[in-house]
């Protein structure tokens, strides 16, 4: 298996803005207002959504909550990944998983790990610094991966989404659900924000001792969403309102229409899901989401019905896009490959931020299920048939003991081997799951089925605090709430 590399500021490169448009879009292909829930779950998503829980319940080290970068196989840890398996341990006790001491005992190893974790500016003895962590971990030792890792304030962002969740979510008056919740406060205090902004009054992207500050800052609308409420809500480092605002000041050139649907684009369906995992934005709005009227949540629905869109025009003419076969988001892919023949030349790449929008469009007909499974939340009415749809195709070769595998392409038109030796009759798969895309899956069919993330979410002072100070107001900010 290769080890692709991820940099926490690849994000930088996806915030390039080209149009402004203030016309509203007719969709192409319309869809009418969100749908009412489905009174029922259909059998393939409540089976996915356990099979993508038992990624994070299998692979992870059970001495320290490590998560691995992808699995199975050797990997890394993913930080990031690490939050959604927080996350996904306490969905996995409501749905009867696993027990509720299971989850609990996991989540404190977890966190006790990160609690103690050596925080220093050395090359290779620590695992973070200033209270944030570097991006990849070693799987046993839990300090640094390799020197080309980076301290990440976006990926500890979304360690923090699922220690946040454990201190909301264990209320109860037992010694582990006690010992979670003063861990994750700890862990969530000690994190310098105003460290990071080293470019005020934005945030780095991340730091390295030996190149130190990464010259790029987050700006603009991505995933970065969680990182500033998080730095807004912190009751020992926080940041000034006019960080948001900072970060807010390029969006007007991503603002417009694109595949019939006007609305903030941002290509990669991953930057409309990370933070809305965590976050219900249905009904809440900051300034910029008041003078333009809609929330986040509805902006990223139409994101989601515009990449549809996209693949049912298939301007690359890729093969089996189309109304239920769908979705570009960072994900694996075949690797640095240039194919010739059928009359034309493609160039497929390994790991990279695939999307479809009116800021880019990067797309070599690699299809990650998890764009689809992750938005289930904003358009259940177009993810639910393409779900259904992909696995109907190409189950036997993209769905396994874990749900989806993270992407296959069905326009690599070469014969493709399975782990098992099995030869495949259609394009290139993946032989692995990626931490970082089952999370959303899991997340967000849990929020689709029962708002349970967003409800617990809901009781965490910080997250109010940070969404207050970043001027969002109305909808449920509204109405009073219980503490973690």
């Amino acid at each position: 298996m290769k080890i692709f590399k991820r940099n926490a500021w690849l994000g930088a490169l996806l915030g390039t803005a080209l149009t402004f448009a203030a016309m509203p879009g007719v969709a192409r292909h319309s869809v009418a207002a969100p749908a009412i829930r489905a009174p029922a779950v259909p059998a393939l998503v409540g089976d996915l959504e356990q099979r993508s829980f038992r990624f994070f319940w299998d692979s992870a080290n059970p001495a320290n909550g490590l998560v691995p970068d992808h699995y199975p196989g050797e990997s890394f840890s993913s930080i990031a990944a690490v939050g959604f398996g927080l996350t996904a341990y306490g969905i996995g006790a409501e749905r009867g998983y696993i027990t509720r001491p299971q989850a609990a005992e996991r989540t404190l190893a977890t966190l006790r790990f990160f609690d103690r974790a050596p925080q220093g500016d050395s090359e290779d003895d620590d695992s973070g610094y200033q209270g944030f962590f570097y991006h990849f971990l070693d799987m046993k030792s839990g300090k640094r991966f390799a020197r080309w890792t980076e301290v990440s304030t976006v990926d500890t962002t979304l360690l923090l989404g699922g220690v946040l969740f454990a201190q909301s979510y264990y209320d109860r008056d037992t010694p582990a659900e006690r010992e979670i919740r003063t861990l994750a406060d700890r862990i969530y205090r000690r994190v310098n924000w105003n460290w990071a902004q080293v470019r005020a009054p934005l945030i780095s992207m991340g730091w390295t001792p030996g190149g130190k500050f990464i010259p790029a800052d987050w700006k603009g609308y991505n995933e970065a969403m969680l990182v500033y409420i998080l730095a807004l809500g912190s009751p020992t480092h926080p940041v000034g309102p006019e960080a948001w605002t900072a970060w807010l000041s390029t969006n007007q050139r991503t603002w417009g229409t694109f595949e019939g649907q006007t609305f903030l684009n941002f290509a990669p369906l991953f930057g409309h899901q990370y933070s809305e995992s965590w976050i219900d934005f249905r009904g809440i709005r900051d300034a910029w989401s008041r003078e333009h009227g809609l929330d986040y949540f509805e902006n990223s629905r139409r994101a989601v019905i515009a990449q549809r869109n996209y693949a049912i025009a298939n301007p690359g003419g890729w093969t089996g896009y189309g109304k239920n076969v769908w979705g570009l988001t960072a994900s694996n892919g075949p690797g640095g490959i240039v194919v010739e023949g059928h009359g034309r030349r493609e160039e497929f790449q390994g790991y990279t931020a695939r999307g479809a929008g009116l800021d880019e469009i990067v797309d070599d007909g690699t299809i990650a299920p998890t764009a689809a499974a992750g938005s289930i939340a904003f358009a259940p009415e177009l993810v639910i048939p393409a779900l259904a749809e992909m696995k109907r195709l190409y189950g036997k070769g993209i769905y396994n003991q874990y749900g989806f595998v993270d992407a296959f392409n069905p326009s690599f038109h070469t014969r493709t081997v399975l782990r098992t030796g099995k030869l495949l009759p259609m394009g290139w798969v993946d032989n692995v799951q990626l931490g970082i895309d089952q999370g959303p899956i899991v997340l967000m069919i849990e929020n689709w089925r029962s708002d349970f993330v967003w409800k617990v979410m809901k009781k965490n002072p910080y997250i109010r605090k940070g969404l207050e100070r970043a001027g969002f107001t109305g909808g449920w900010l509204g109405q009073a709430t219980t503490g973690p």
